[in-house]
């Protein structure tokens, strides 16, 4: 059984079997649920690409496909001119 101690500011470790078990990484957040029998779940929250809607503010103009090859073309020119 893993266990891990809390600090004085109330944080904690994940022990590295139960981080391994959940497949957990650095940057990856933990949701807490209380079940309906008084336990404690830690669950790994994953972010649904569905919650990042709105995130981003809109573009301020729509730009057409030909608009787009001719600003890559032009990057591309320069990038080259540049490395001369």
């Amino acid at each position: 059984m893993a266990t891990a101690t809390i600090t004085s500011k109330g944080q904690t470790t994940i022990p590295k079997s139960i981080r391994q078990h959940l497949r957990l990484r650095t940057g990856d957040r933990v949701e807490f649920v209380i079940d309906d029998k008084g336990r404690v779940l830690l669950v790994p929250k994953k972010i649904d690409i569905a919650d990042l809607r709105g995130f981003l503010a809109p573009a301020p103009r729509r730009v057409s496909l030909k608009e787009m090859d001719e600003a890559i073309r032009e990057a591309a020119v320069e990038r080259h001119l540049r490395s001369k």
